[in-house]
C-alpha cells in the first residue's frame, strides 16, 4: 500500500483521478501527535512530487471534530511541544517547500489551535455550516505561533488579535464575514462541494497554480515594484518554466481557436 493509498492507519487516502483525498482519522477528537503529523508531511511531499496529481482534500472524520490540534494526551505522555513533526512541520502543510499545487480543506467539525493553523495553511476552505474556529493557546499559556504569523495578513489585524489574545470561539458565520473561510455549505454537502471545487482545479493550468503559489510566497516582503521587477525578470523558478513551456503556448492557441486548452504540465 502506498502513501497515496492509505486505508488503515490515523490517516487515509484515496486518490480519485487527479485529486487526492486525505482524511485524518484519530477518534475522539482528531487530534495530531508527532508521529501522525510524520505520516502527513509524507503524504503531502509524495502529492507535490507526483505529477499526475494536480489537487488535494485534506478533511478527517465525524461530524464534530475537524481537528483542535496537538494531541495532549501525547504531550502528558512525556511528547515535548518541539518533538520531530516531520518534513512540512505540524499537519504536514505549514512549512512544506516546494507546495505548489492547490489544496482544498473541507472542515467538518471544530477546528481549533494547531487544527486552525493547518486549514489555514490550505489554499480553498470550504467549511459544515455546523464547524467552529478558535486559537485557544492563551489560555494554557503558550503561543499559536503559526496563527500569529499568517492571521494578521489574512483578515483585519484587530480582529485577528482579538482571536489570539481572548481565544473566543468564532462560528461560521463571522468567518465567512471575516474571510478566512470561502464558503460555507450543510455538513451533508461538505465533501460534495469539495470535490467539486478540486476537480475543477484539477483541469486547470498546474504550472500557473505553481507561479501564483510560488508569487505569494516569495514576494509578501517586497514592495509592489520591486515584485513586479522580480516577475518581469522571470526571477522566480515558476514563472521562468511557465513562460517557456508548452502550456503558455497551448493558451494562446485555444484561445486563437476558440477551445478549451488541453494541458500538459510541461
Amino acid at each position: 500500500m502506498t502513501l497515496l493509498n492509505m486505508t488503515d492507519g490515523p490517516i487515509k487516502t484515496q486518490v480519485r483521478g487527479r485529486v487526492l483525498e486525505v482524511t485524518i482519522d484519530r477518534p475522539k477528537a482528531n487530534a495530531i501527535d508527532a508521529a501522525t503529523s510524520r505520516i502527513m508531511g509524507d503524504v503531502f511531499s509524495a502529492f507535490r512530487d507526483d505529477d499526475n496529481l494536480r489537487a488535494a482534500i485534506l478533511t478527517a472524520t465525524g461530524e464534530r471534530f475537524f481537528c483542535p490540534g496537538w494531541d495532549l494526551k501525547a504531550a502528558a505522555g512525556g511528547e515535548s511541544a518541539d518533538a520531530d513533526y516531520g518534513l512540512g512541520g505540524f499537519g504536514g502543510l505549514q512549512e512544506l517547500p516546494g507546495m505548489n499545487k492547490p489544496v482544498v480543506c473541507a472542515v467538518n467539525g471544530l477546528a481549533f489551535g494547531g487544527g486552525f493553523e493547518i486549514m489555514i495553511s490550505c489554499d480553498i476552505i470550504i467549511a459544515a455550516e455546523h464547524a467552529t474556529f478558535a486559537l485557544p493557546e492563551i489560555r494554557s499559556g503558550v503561543i499559536a505561533d503559526a496563527a500569529t504569523i499568517k492571521l494578521p495578513r489574512r483578515i483585519p489585524y484587530h480582529v485577528a488579535m482579538e482571536m489570539l489574545l481572548t481565544g473566543r470561539v468564532v462560528d461560521c458565520t463571522e468567518a465567512r464575514h471575516w474571510g478566512f473561510v470561502n464558503e460555507v455549505v450543510p455538513a451533508d454537502q461538505l465533501m460534495d462541494r469539495a470535490r467539486e471545487v478540486t476537480e475543477k482545479l484539477a483541469g486547470g493550468p498546474p504550472l500557473v497554480y505553481a507561479a501564483i503559489k510560488e508569487v505569494l510566497e516569495r514576494v509578501h516582503h517586497l514592495n509592489d515594484k520591486e515584485a513586479l521587477a522580480l516577475l518581469n525578470r522571470r526571477g522566480l523558478p515558476t514563472i521562468s518554466k511557465l513562460y517557456s513551456s508548452e502550456d503558455q503556448l497551448e493558451g494562446a492557441k485555444a484561445f486563437a481557436e476558440k477551445r478549451d486548452p488541453v494541458w500538459k504540465g510541461r
